[in-house]
C-alpha cells in the first residue's frame, strides 16, 4: 500500500482473527495525513486492529490522508470497507478516481451522517480537523439525547485530543455537562487499548427521551 509522499506502507499479515462484539465500526478522521508520522502509523494500526478483531469499516468515503490510510489497511486485511459519500463530495478533492471497497452515494451530508450512524456499531475518531470534530460531537450529542447507545471513542494519539478532553472536563465542572454524560466519550492512546475498552463498554448514561431511531436519525440530521 502506498502511504503519503510515496512511502510504501506494509500492513501486517493477520494470522488469527479474534471475535468481537462489534461487526462494523465507523471511523472519523482527517483527509490530510498530518505533520507527524505517528498519525499515519496510528491509522495503519487502527486498521490492523479492526482486521484482527474481525470488524468491518464504515467511513466517510474519501481515499486520501488518514481516511485513505485506514481504509486501505482494512481493505488489504480482507475486511469489508463501506464508504458513505455525498454526491457533491464525489466531485471534490477528498476522493480520487480509485475508490476502496464498497461506495454508497447519498444525496447530501445530512443523509451521509445518518447513514454512517445507522450502519455502525461504534465510532472512533482519529486526529482530524473541523469535519472530524463535527462528526464526533454529533454522535456524542445523539448518544446524550438517547438516539443511540453505541460507544464513542477518541484515539488520542500523542495527546492530540488532550485539549478537547480538558474542555469537556471543564464543562462538567462548570455544570454544562453532567458527569454521566461525560462518560459517553471513551479515550485511549492506542488502537489496541481503545478496542479493548470498547469490548468492555457498558452504557451508563440514561435519558427519559424516547425516539423512533430510524426516523429520528434522518430528522435530527437535518436540524
Amino acid at each position: 500500500m502506498e502511504g503519503e509522499k510515496g512511502k510504501k506502507v506494509e500492513v501486517a499479515e493477520v494470522v488469527e482473527e479474534k471475535r468481537s462484539r462489534f461487526r462494523k465500526i465507523c471511523v472519523f478522521c482527517g483527509n490530510q495525513p498530518g505533520r507527524k508520522a505517528i498519525y499515519q502509523e496510528a491509522a495503519i494500526e487502527l486498521g490492523r486492529q479492526l482486521v484482527e478483531s474481525g470488524i468491518d469499516l464504515v467511513y466517510g468515503g474519501g481515499n486520501i490522508g488518514l481516511m485513505g490510510i485506514v481504509c486501505q489497511a482494512v481493505h488489504e486485511g480482507g475486511r469489508h470497507v463501506l464508504g458513505v459519500i455525498s454526491k457533491s463530495s464525489m466531485a471534490g478533492e477528498y476522493i480520487t478516481s480509485q475508490t476502496v471497497g464498497e461506495v454508497q452515494i447519498v444525496s447530501d451530508m445530512h443523509e451521509r451522517k445518518a447513514e454512517t450512524v445507522r450502519r455502525a456499531d461504534a465510532f472512533i475518531a482519529l486526529p482530524g480537523g473541523y469535519g472530524t470534530l463535527e462528526e464526533l460531537l454529533e454522535v456524542v450529542t445523539w448518544a446524550q439525547l438517547g438516539i443511540h447507545k453505541k460507544p464513542v471513542g477518541l484515539l488520542n494519539i500523542d495527546g492530540f485530543y488532550d485539549s478537547l478532553l480538558f474542555f469537556v472536563d471543564m464543562a462538567v465542572d462548570e455544570g454544562f455537562i453532567t458527569r454521566a454524560a461525560r462518560n459517553i466519550i471513551i479515550s485511549a492512546p492506542s488502537a489496541k487499548e481503545l478496542i479493548r475498552k470498547f469490548e468492555e463498554y457498558v452504557s451508563e448514561y440514561e435519558t427519559n427521551l424516547v425516539w423512533d431511531t430510524e426516523k429520528e436519525l434522518l430528522e435530527v440530521s437535518h436540524l
